[in-house]
């Protein structure tokens, strides 16, 4: 049986994913305990969904966009493949950090200029992987629009709770 050419397709797409989710996962157990104090204390504003939805959202996410660079990667070599990887992990990171800003420092008025930040790399990463994989940049856009709903619910608990 032969793995050649067809693991090594796959390969960039379980790394990807992996890394993505990863990021993710460690955010997250990072952040546990300031999680759940927020959920027992802090003023959350209208529309603010149930705990359990965050990490079944931010799973599916980390799971397209790990997707989405993966296709990026398999592309051609160019200077848009090459900048978009570059603000792919750039967004990874601040969306890494926005969590240890938001619930383990509690810094919600930072932790909005942060996302508002990241916001701009979204949708430059966007921009970027339409020029390489228009699929890869289409996987990005259920991303782009949950962390502008997560900036509403951000800037929310920053008012009510200032």
């Amino acid at each position: 049986m032969e793995n050649g050419p067809k693991m090594e397709k796959w390969a960039p797409y379980a790394g990807f994913v992996l890394l993505a989710l990863a990021v993710g996962g460690l955010s997250g157990w990072l952040t546990r305990d300031g999680v759940e104090l927020y959920n027992q204390t802090a003023q959350k504003p209208p529309l603010s969904p149930p705990g359990w939805v965050f990490p079944v959202v931010w799973s599916v996410l980390y799971v397209l966009m790990g997707l989405g660079a993966a296709r990026v990667y398999l592309a051609p070599p160019s200077e848009a493949r090459r900048r978009g990887l570059g603000i792919f992990l750039l967004q990874l990171g601040f969306n890494f950090f926005w969590s240890i800003l938001f619930f383990g420092l509690g810094r919600y008025g930072l932790a909005l200029l942060w996302l508002l930040v990241m916001l701009g790399l979204i949708a430059a990463m966007i921009r970027l992987f339409s020029q390489v994989d228009r699929k890869a940049a289409r996987l990005q856009i259920p991303y782009l629009l949950w962390v502008l709903f997560a900036a509403y619910l951000n800037a929310g608990v920053f008012f009510l709770n200032s």
